[in-house]
């Protein structure tokens, strides 16, 4: 089926949103912005924030903190239920979680722009469903485009719940790898419905699963840069500044740094052998992203971790995560040989 151009559009500008999610979700947390907006969906109990602290009630800490403390006993029983009695005991003893920032316009507003990115993001996913459902109606659009829906609103919910317990480290780190799933979705979409993603590009069993290995390590990477983020958070509640990070960082930021050069071997192997094929320049894009992702990499490791850094470091990743899956899904096994791909 051939499907409308302004239907395709969207698809692709709710993925770009999807994106501006990511990067301004990283943005907040260097800047320590998180907690900006003690409360959600509304934003100290409005929907467009304040600019001052006279505009709040006096005891605006004893009130958010009351709320907080009423949806992490809830998010605790349902953690309990699921049988995570450990991490239920740990959020509720741990009273740090119920520690109330001092209102700082700077930090509220920046949360505030990251969960409009969010409702932009939101809405175009919702769109996309409801115009697969009233326009197209085949089955493995409704599939697909209703999981992300019902992903997004889970992705929402547990966003409620990262604010609720005061931005505990694993929170994030989840609520990061369901952003990544929603990309992943929105991208098997776009392959389902652009006419650009449709069309398969013919390679040898090896090379896609030499393409396969690479999103798999690709992928690994990521979760031990959020285990590298989830430390640095535990140095900065200890006390330990910026200028320290780096060395005192353990074995997981060892790991996570020297995977990045066997992946960049395997990258500049695929490269190699692709050259000539002007089909596969997207693969020409995953080595460029690589690239600019290990020098932001080796920035992060020899200046102190800057925080402008981190969030290019984080996009590059997931832009790399999103063409290589991109390539995943046009691949095709065809040829025999290694060498011709």
């Amino acid at each position: 089926m051939k499907y409308g151009k302004w239907f395709v559009r969207v698809n692709w500008i709710t993925l770009v949103f999807i994106f501006l999610v990511v990067i301004a979700g990283s943005f907040v947390r260097i800047t320590g912005s998180g907690m900006g907006c003690p409360d959600w969906p509304k934003c100290f109990g409005q929907w467009v924030p304040p600019t001052e602290k006279s505009a709040l009630p006096e005891d605006y800490k004893d009130i958010y903190s009351d709320k907080r403390a009423k949806k992490v006993e809830k998010f605790s029983n349902f953690l309990a239920a699921i049988g995570m009695e450990t991490t239920a005991d740990k959020i509720r003893n741990d009273k740090s979680i119920l520690i109330e920032q001092d209102f700082n316009a700077r930090k509220t507003w920046t949360e505030y722009v990251n969960r409009l990115f969010g409702f932009l993001a939101g809405n175009g996913v919702l769109l996309v469903f409801l115009w697969i459902m009233i326009k197209y109606r085949e089955k493995r659009l409704i599939f697909v485009g209703g999981i992300n829906l019902v992903l997004l609103a889970f992705q929402a919910w547990f966003g409620s719940i990262v604010v609720a317990t005061n931005l505990v480290p694993w929170t994030i780190t989840v609520h990061l790898f369901l952003a990544l799933v929603i990309i992943g979705l929105q991208i098997y979409l776009l392959r389902m419905v652009s006419p650009s993603q449709q069309r398969n590009i013919k390679v040898s069993k090896q090379f896609y699963g030499l393409l396969f290995l690479i999103f798999f390590i690709t992928f690994a990477q990521m979760f031990l840069g959020t285990q590298v983020r989830e430390e640095i958070d535990h140095l900065t509640k200890a006390g330990i500044g910026r200028e320290g990070w780096s060395e005192n960082l353990g074995l997981i930021f060892f790991i996570h740094r020297s995977f990045s050069w066997l992946v960049l071997a395997l990258i500049v192997g695929m490269f190699w052998i692709a050259r000539k094929r002007k089909d596969l320049r997207i693969l020409h894009w995953a080595f460029a992203m690589l690239v600019i992702e290990l020098l932001s990499g080796v920035i992060l490791n020899h200046f102190n971790v800057p925080g402008l850094v981190q969030t290019a470091h984080l996009l590059f990743a997931c832009i790399l995560f999103g063409i290589l899956m991109m390539a995943i899904f046009r691949l095709k096994t065809g040829t025999k040989n290694l060498n011709t791909v």
